[in-house]
């Protein structure tokens, strides 16, 4: 598999030339970085190629890097914060493949797939509704899986865990409504109780 891999990464490299930014074989899966304004020629290349034929889109993710590894000895990963992930699938050649394209921090903005696969609609809006992902081109770009007034992006590093509001469905109003919680506010930290005089030494 290593090999048939490798022979991909080479053709692809070779193919894309300069759209291509790295080529990382991991785990037994292959990861192309590619430049953002290069996408579309890309996938076109990807899907309509004989040597690739990847027609079918399976996934869209959003990445958040923010703090990553910043607890490890070579520090916190440098270079953009957000990333768009395609993960590729060519059932005539039993092959997948995984692109990656980097955003700018303060408005992660990429071209839209759609047109290249349909399946990228909901995906995109999936990724757009968690991680603020703004697809440039995409047919109707809203939120999928928060509520249409819901602030922020549940999916990034930065949102914080505890809320202030919680959302109901009033009858009477007959629509969703905010109102504070009405829980007491936890800390997501466990919580230890020992006993009097625990670890103490017996004399």
């Amino acid at each position: 598999m290593t090999d048939l891999l490798q022979a991909l990464a080479e053709h692809a490299t070779q193919k894309l030339g300069d759209s291509v930014l790295a080529a990382q074989l991991s785990l037994g899966e292959l990861t192309l970085e590619v430049k953002r304004p290069d996408l579309l020629r890309v996938c076109r290349i990807l899907r309509d190629d004989t040597a690739f034929g990847f027609a079918q889109l399976i996934d869209v993710c959003g990445v958040d890097y923010l703090g990553y590894r910043a607890e490890s000895p070579e520090g916190a990963r440098q270079g953009p914060r957000f990333a768009a992930v395609y993960h590729l699938l060519s059932v005539e050649r039993n092959q997948r493949l995984r692109l990656r394209v980097f955003l700018d921090d303060g408005l992660p903005l990429v071209d839209s797939v759609t047109g290249v696969w349909a399946s990228a609609n909901w995906f995109e809006r999936e990724a757009f509704d968690l991680f603020g992902i703004v697809f440039e081109g995409h047919p109707d770009l809203r939120r999928i899986l928060t509520d249409y007034g819901f602030i922020g992006h549940p999916f990034r590093k930065d949102f914080p865990l505890i809320g202030q509001v919680e959302m109901r469905y009033d009858p009477e109003r007959q629509r969703v409504v905010y109102q504070p919680v009405s829980i007491e506010a936890r800390i997501l930290v466990p919580r230890v109780i020992r006993e009097e005089g625990y670890g103490a030494r017996d004399s």
